[in-house]
């Protein structure tokens, strides 16, 4: 009988786990597609989106963070492709510009995502080279995590009130963008502030 080395099944198991987050995120994003595109969430309860966009978030996290092989997985992968997913945000901030331009979204709402995300974006854009250090993933997290919370915060507000210019986040492409893009993100945020607090440098 031969046997696998340690090192080819630990790199068989990554390979595995990788596909299988593909398929979810590709089942997220095609929920999105379809309820958006159905009307689905242009029926929905208005302040409901809120809480969608928290789930988005959470559900993602708690399924890291209780589940030890996606733990061990996502060790093994490391920070890097955690933060250089963040480029996505540059061609986010251009929709939310597009948009705001166009009179579409509310101005305190589409400045401050857009301009965040595109801050957000811009710092991981260098990652497009190669790996970098800690200190630079922990800047890319911690401005992107309160980039999210300044925005989900200021939409949810906006969204509360019924203020009618919210309405685009319920339909195609924005849709995309609060609703799995930020849920994405938002999740890659948590699970790199675990590994950066259990790879702090130790302290005598």
């Amino acid at each position: 009988m031969v046997s696998i080395p340690a090192t080819d099944r630990a790199d068989v198991a990554v390979v595995r786990t990788t596909v299988g987050v593909c398929i979810f995120l590709s089942i997220w994003a095609g929920a999105v597609i379809y309820g958006a595109a159905s009307g689905f969430f242009a029926r929905l309860y208005p302040p409901l989106i809120g809480p969608l966009v928290a789930c988005g978030i959470l559900l993602p996290s708690l399924i890291y963070f209780f589940t030890p092989a996606l733990r061990a997985y996502f060790v093994r992968i490391g920070l890097y492709p955690l933060s250089v997913l963040h480029v996505w945000r540059i061609p986010a901030a251009l929709l939310f510009f597009w948009y705001g331009a166009q009179g579409l979204l509310p101005t305190s709402f589409w400045i401050l995502a857009g301009v965040g995300d595109l801050i957000a974006g811009c710092l991981a854009l260098p990652l497009l080279r190669g790996q970098s250090d800690r200190r630079t993933y922990a800047r890319i997290h911690v401005f992107g995590f309160f980039d999210f919370v300044m925005a989900v915060g200021t939409g949810l507000a906006l969204t509360l009130i019924g203020d009618p210019l919210m309405e685009p986040i319920r339909h195609l492409p924005m849709a995309l963008v609060p609703l799995f893009g930020v849920g994405v993100s938002g999740a890659s945020h948590l699970i790199a502030f675990h590994l950066l607090w259990k790879s702090r440098p130790e302290t005598s």
